[in-house]
């Protein structure tokens, strides 16, 4: 992010990562009432590093577009982002970087003990290695 870029609004350039069209929707449907500017979706598919991926190439595209088609059910003219990576974390910070994004907006992923062990607490590392601000959106009625 260049020094000009905090001249900008907060929500001038939304990145939203989504997971599924589920998460999309409701994630959508929170970051709608602070209405931001320009939205971009972002779908992340995870990658092995020498071990099979956790979906074929051909079903992750097709998640990540009904995820695109969800989050357009709430912002129209939102972009779209497909990134490939092992670590989701940094695909998500490398596309706000390169999409010059003013913020990074999500809904935490409802998980247990186990499972913030198990990822390393994503929510934790978006957070503290963002080298832009991060808007944590409420759960709402659906989360």
């Amino acid at each position: 992010m260049t020094d000009e870029s905090h001249d900008q609004s907060l929500l001038s350039h939304v990145l939203l990562p989504v997971a599924d069209e589920e998460d999309a929707a409701a994630s959508a449907r929170a970051l709608e009432p602070y209405a931001p500017e320009r939205v971009t979706a972002l779908h992340v598919v995870e990658k092995g590093e020498g071990v099979p991926d956790k979906t074929p190439v051909e079903q992750s595209e097709e998640l990540a577009a009904e995820a695109f088609e969800a989050v357009r059910r709430t912002f129209p003219d939102a972009d779209d982002r497909t990134a490939y990576d092992r670590d989701v974390v940094e695909a998500i910070l490398n596309v706000a970087a390169d999409a010059d994004a003013s913020a990074i907006a999500f809904r935490p992923r409802g998980s247990g003990r186990l499972a913030r062990l198990l990822t390393g607490g994503r929510t934790t590392k978006i957070v503290t290695e963002a080298d832009r601000p991060v808007v944590v959106l409420p759960k709402g009625e659906d989360g």
